[in-house]
């Protein structure tokens, strides 16, 4: 091993922040954001690289991030590939589409890494196409309740045969360390400023370096040398190969979260001191999972909890003499607090640069509440895990870069009905365009259902700042307390007319649905927000409208914040609740009346609950659910509403009766043409979007509003 390097990170009396310059090693960033790897789908089906993955990334680089790191590019490809077109660096032909990928971040001003990845045992899409997976050693048994959250269309993607496993022995490793080898040499001839070598979650590198995947007795199991020796061989013939002067770092797992035996920041902090005497210019930290737990696929390399691995970052931090990048979602202020305490050194951003990838550009402008924020749905995150390509939920271009979203021509004048997100959406973009826009909501403020979403789940009142920010800085006209009719619109003579009046939420037929102390969506909402509503005001007792209109006179209720802590005191709902219904909206009203003391059980007639959540959200806030003790019943038939209970049958054919002082009904909800059908008999060129045309919440909206507005003139 070659002797530690010299200090390479900041010292001194000057703290470092997101926008201040960094090295790693020989390479100078402009400042301490740092793209994080993902595997994004983008690439050819042959693995080379092509316009789409440009196109990503070039985005990127012009946003004004320090430094892209590419992620899971394959050293061993087709072998060892995770996801379908997936990028390969595991042969020469692979160079050319490299080289252009390269050359092109160069010119738009950002710089660019690639991450060397080999999936080992967790390689199940190569595996599909009859390649085995990489392994030291026979794996534990799988266990655990991850595949019970996957609905039945979802399974599609994991059809085919079981894999096989081959254990490696010496000539296999021999063959790792020169694959991991060339592919740095490749990197190198590309013109990528660097290297990063993937080391964890539960990849080939990590499963030899963690004991609860490695038994192995020879000299690549045992102790930790004997397990880091593969990833210390592959280091120091990677360098070998590029030289002392070319940037290569490493990314670890700091902790195996839930896994019996696995890794510990002991261990990681070790493996890190041998790392940094090889010779590698950095470390990025990480942490992975027991992969049979459902929820915990949200708690370790894409943690819902905030800043969850910044402490174990700081640990490493305080071993090492060579910089340490952080990640794990990480908002911007505490990222300036853990860089002005030196806890580490670079920030690494994954969801946030997807939801807007001029982030850096907009923190550098002083224009930080211009920045889109991402809302954590999960959107980007499970599409790795239903082979699809990369998507978010609220900006529609990520992963569709090539496309001009743009209008070919910009109509005069557009009167968008509907004052949701698909609405606010449409508007902001016709005017950023240069159209004349006027947008009628009939309520008196903007939000529509993101309102609620945004009561119920905090990041989503995010969005709905942001838009409502937008469309108060544009041109746009906006009519409040304006009923949309035929007449209405006819005397704005408009040229176009957008509909994203939001779905219908009629009360389905359910026996004993008409009593008093049951409540659809759209009552709870109002109850909630404030709002009149003639059924609401037959079903609450004057105490609850008299605190409701005061709420809403004093604009207490237009306080999301103030409406979350207010109903963890008082809610005019019964202490027994039952919800109807176990998509989306029920099972984040079910979380949210838990969180405030209630007994919640839900009922609905799906196979599977959680349809609408995105798969790994929806780990995570089903199993949440039961942690609250909320009780569910999917599958079920025969639902009736009695004055004291809810009858049904359950999945099994057991009858069942759940006492019920309030029953809220969250089904229902379906589109609805026909305020559109009937602009349309008055002459009026119509396009609908948003939940009136079936729905799909927040991601519907938003793709929905963007495709419309870039389809006019075409």
């Amino acid at each position: 091993m070659s002797a530690a390097p010299l200090v390479r990170r900041d010292t001194g009396p000057h703290a470092a922040s997101l926008l201040t310059p960094g090295r790693i090693g020989s390479l100078a960033l402009p400042n301490r954001i740092i793209v994080t790897a993902m595997g994004v789908s983008l690439a050819e089906e042959d693995g080379t690289v092509g316009r789409r993955l440009i196109d990503y990334h070039v985005t990127q680089a012009k946003g004004g991030a320090g430094l892209i790191i590419m992620g899971v590019t394959g050293v061993a490809w087709p072998v060892g590939a995770v996801q379908p077109k997936q990028s390969a660096i595991s042969d020469d032909r692979f160079l050319p589409g490299l080289a252009r990928l390269v050359e092109e971040v160069h010119a738009a001003g950002g710089r660019i890494a690639a991450q060397l990845h080999h999936g080992g045992l967790v390689a199940t899409y190569s595996a599909q196409h009859g390649h085995p997976l990489w392994a030291p050693c026979y794996p534990p048994p799988f266990a655990g309740d991850f595949p019970d959250y996957f609905l039945p269309e979802e399974m599609a993607a994991f059809a085919g045969a079981m894999p096989t496993i081959r254990l490696l022995d010496e000539a296999d490793i021999a063959l790792v360390v020169r694959q991991f080898a060339d592919a740095a040499r490749r990197a190198q001839q590309a013109g990528f400023d660097g290297v990063e070598i993937h080391a964890g979650h539960g990849y080939l590198l990590s499963s030899f370096l963690s004991p609860a995947t490695n038994s192995r007795a020879d000299g690549y199991g045992g102790d930790l040398a004997g397990r880091a020796r593969l990833l210390l061989e592959a280091v120091r013939a990677a360098r070998a190969a590029v030289g002392a002067d070319f940037p290569l770092w490493v990314k670890i797992d700091a902790r195996e979260i839930g896994r019996t035996g696995g890794i510990t920041l002991d261990l990681a902090i070790q493996l890190a001191r041998l790392l940094e005497a090889e010779g590698v210019d950095a470390i990025t930290v990480s942490a992975y999972h027991d992969v049979g737990q459902g929820k915990l696929h949200s708690a370790s390399n894409i943690p819902h909890e905030p800043g969850a691995h910044l402490d174990h970052a700081a640990a490493i931090r305080k071993a090492l003499s060579i910089p340490v990048i952080a990640s794990g979602r990480v908002e911007i202020e505490r990222g300036e607090q853990g860089l002005a305490k030196g806890q580490f050194d670079f920030l690494a951003m994954g969801r946030k640069l997807l939801a807007d990838p001029d982030l850096p550009l907009k923190l550098k402008q002083g224009r930080a509440e211009d920045i889109r924020p991402c809302i954590y749905c999960y959107t980007c995150v499970s599409t790795a895990y239903l082979r699809e390509q990369v998507r978010c939920a609220v900006r529609p271009e990520t992963g569709y870069e090539d496309r001009d979203w743009t209008p070919a021509k910009v109509p005069g004048h557009v009167v968008i009905v509907g004052g949701g997100p698909a609405g606010m959406e449409a508007a902001r973009r016709l005017d950023l365009a240069g159209a004349r826009v006027t947008l009628i909501e009939r309520s008196d403020r903007l939000g529509g259902t993101l309102r609620f979403a945004g009561l119920a789940y905090e990041p989503n009142e995010r969005l709905l700042d942001w838009l409502r920010r937008r469309i108060a800085r544009s041109k746009v006209d906006v009519r409040l307390r304006t009923d949309a009719t035929a007449e209405t619109i006819a005397a704005l003579k408009p040229d176009r007319v957008i509909v994203a009046t939001g779905a219908v939420r009629d009360m389905p037929p359910i026996p004993g649905h008409e009593q008093d102390h049951v409540l659809s969506g759209d009552d709870l909402r109002a109850m909630m927000l404030g709002e009149d509503a003639p059924e609401l005001r037959r079903k609450t007792s004057w105490p609850t409208r008299l605190a409701t209109r005061l709420g809403a006179a004093t604009g207490a209720t237009a306080n999301l914040e103030l409406v979350r802590r207010a109903t963890r005191l008082w809610m005019p709902l019964g202490k027994r609740i039952v919800i109807l219904g176990g998509e989306l909206v029920g099972v984040e009203l079910a979380e949210y009346l838990a969180e405030r003391g209630r007994e919640v059980a839900i009922v609905g007639e799906a196979p599977k609950f959680g349809g609408g959540l995105l798969l790994v959200r929806r780990m995570r806030l089903l199993a949440e659910l039961r942690e609250h003790g909320v009780a569910m019943f999917p599958g079920a038939s025969a639902i009736r509403i009695g004055k004291e209970a809810v009858t049904f049958t359950d999945a099994d054919g057991t009858a069942r009766s759940l006492p019920a002082d309030s029953v809220i009904v969250a089904m229902g909800a379906h589109g609805d043409s026909t305020l559109a059908d009937a602009l349309r008999a008055a002459g009026h060129d119509v396009t609908e979007i948003g939940d009136g045309t079936g729905v799909g919440y927040i991601e519907g909206a938003m793709r929905g509003a963007a495709e419309a507005v870039a389809a006019m003139g075409r």
